[in-house]
């Protein structure tokens, strides 16, 4: 058993109360590998921001257990020598599949994890739910929940139509099954590909405009359950820029789409606590490194296209945290 305070680690409980009290979300950014994670420790340290580090169980299968677990340990130190003197970062599982995943992840260290059970009957849910968070609960792991489904697809988990979170329902959840914070479902979804050019309308210069998100489905939970962390998977906004280089140098993102930033802003101010960013990370990495083999075709030195690609991942991280999330400046000892 190791204890992510052993590791430097926090959980989200007190980071969420502030950022629920500052208006304010913190930033979940998934890594896969040690270039998104030297981009995202870099930015959190240079805007001041907490952060939460996002493993998938596809990515903990792909990067190895044991080396997380020193990934992890290393982000905070690296944390440090880059000077923040009480690093905040959050080791999460993110959209955890059953209890034997969350509990090996609380037993390697993890400070924070996700038990997806939305695609479960509700009393099945609730059930998985209350016994990842009795186990967590012993070590002081902090779990987040889910209620209603998100369309699209993340690793292992896919799903063709969103179902939206029932307000009525969530105080009953919550209450069961004790979680620390819910993930709820109003209209973002996973994916580069969020919506189908039938579900968007198109703007003058033809480019698709998205359907608005359900403020009134968040407004909705925020009653029944005033000042609890509520979270937003699938938020990521597709920066068009970086879909132009992918494509401009032979890829073939066709219709990529995602959520106005100018949206995700106004979440962020609510009791939105927490935005989930994955796929704009991986558009910056693509591009940038798409950019380097197309015009220096003879290069073959990782360093020289993964360097690029963790610069560019850098630019984005710290966007979105000082311009979207707001969270800059909210560690007051880094």
């Amino acid at each position: 058993m190791i204890n992510y305070k052993d590791l430097g680690l926090v959980n989200t409980r007190e980071m969420f109360a502030k950022a629920i009290k500052g208006g304010y979300a913190i930033p979940a950014f998934n890594f896969n590998n040690m270039e998104q994670l030297q981009a995202i420790i870099q930015a959190a340290v240079e805007t001041k921001s907490p952060v939460i580090l996002q493993v998938s169980k596809g990515a903990r299968n792909y990067a190895n257990q044991t080396l997380l677990r020193y990934m992890a340990e290393g982000a905070v130190e690296y944390a440090k020598e880059l000077g923040c003197k009480s690093p905040q970062i959050v080791l999460h599982l993110d959209h955890g599949d059953s209890f034997e995943t969350c509990k090996s992840c609380i037993d390697m260290g993890f400070s924070s994890v996700m038990i997806d059970g939305s695609h479960l009957p509700y009393e099945e849910n609730v059930a998985l739910t209350k016994k990842v968070v009795e186990y967590a609960h012993q070590f002081d792991v902090t779990v987040e929940g889910e209620l209603g489904i998100l369309a699209g697809v993340e690793d292992d988990v896919v799903a063709e139509h969103h179902t939206y979170t029932k307000p009525e329902e969530v105080v009953d959840f919550v209450t069961k099954t004790g979680c620390d914070s819910l993930a709820i479902s109003i209209g973002t979804s996973h994916g580069a590909n969020k919506f189908k050019p039938e579900q968007c309308t198109r703007n003058a210069q033809g480019v698709l405009v998205p359907p608005p998100l359900a403020f009134d489905v968040l407004e909705g939970v925020e009653k029944e359950l005033p000042g609890f962390p509520i979270v937003l998977h699938g938020a990521s906004s597709v920066p068009q820029e970086e879909v132009e280089t992918i494509n401009k140098y032979g890829g073939a993102l066709k219709d990529a789409i995602g959520i106005p930033e100018e949206e995700l802003r106004k979440a962020a101010k609510s009791a939105v606590c927490k935005i989930n960013i994955d796929s704009d990370s991986r558009l910056a990495m693509t591009a940038a490194i798409r950019k380097v083999f197309a015009e220096s075709p003879a290069e073959f030195d990782p360093r020289k296209y993964l360097g690029p690609a963790r610069d560019n991942m850098k630019k984005l991280y710290k966007h979105k945290i000082e311009e979207v999330l707001g969270s800059a400046g909210k560690n007051e000892n880094c």
